[in-house]
Order: C-alpha cells, then structure tokens, then sequence
C-alpha cells in the first residue's frame, strides 16, 4: 500500500516496488498542495474509476494500479479490495484525479486542512 507524506507545500506518494512495477512508474507521485482542489474519503473506490487503464493492472474488485485513461485526462490509481479510500481530485497536473486506499484517510484531511 503506497505511503502519503504530507508537507506544507506538496504531498508525497510513495509508492511500494510493486506497484511502481505493476504501473510501469520509476517515480513516486508530487503533487503542489495548492494545485489540489479535494479529498474525498470513499468506502468503495471501484464505482470512481473511469476511462481505460494505459498502462496498468485490474483484476475487478481486487486490485487497480496505474494510469487510466478518459477523455479530458487521465487519472492514477492503487486500490486494493474493497477497502476505503480516498479521491483526491486535482488541478493543473499531470493527473486530473489520484484514487488510493489507506488506512489513514481520516488523518489525512486532517493534515491536508481541507
């Protein structure tokens, strides 16, 4: 499961080896704190995925990691079974959208002071 690391003016998404693997990705995800427009916490991440993975991995209701496609953008995902989530929706960056599960979504906002 990817690792969130929240700092004053960017949010790291450290992703594991297999996942950087699965999503043919050598690097983490940046993104600008200020270029991120929500966060939103879901217990199912299945019904927010759009668009066709390019590149990337599915096996429905299991695990989702890579890039996805839709027209107007693409978005990143790491979900894994059916466990919560968070949406995070973004401006003016190479994702219009990242979706991930984490234990910590909660804490997340909080830090995020959205």
């Amino acid at each position: 499961m990817a690792s969130l690391r929240v700092h004053p003016d960017r949010l790291e998404i450290h992703l594991t080896k297999a996942e950087k693997t699965l999503s043919l990705r050598r690097d983490d995800l940046v993104v600008q704190r200020e270029n991120i427009r929500s966060v939103t916490i879901t217990d199912d991440p299945w019904i927010w995925i759009r668009g066709i993975k390019a590149p990337g991995l599915e096996l429905p209701l299991v695990l989702a990691v890579g890039t996805w496609k839709f027209h107007g953008g693409k978005d990143f995902l790491a979900i894994k079974r059916k466990r919560q989530a968070v949406v995070i929706d973004l401006v003016e960056e190479d994702f219009a959208r990242v979706i991930l599960t984490t234990n910590h979504a909660p804490d997340l906002i909080a830090s995020l002071k959205l």
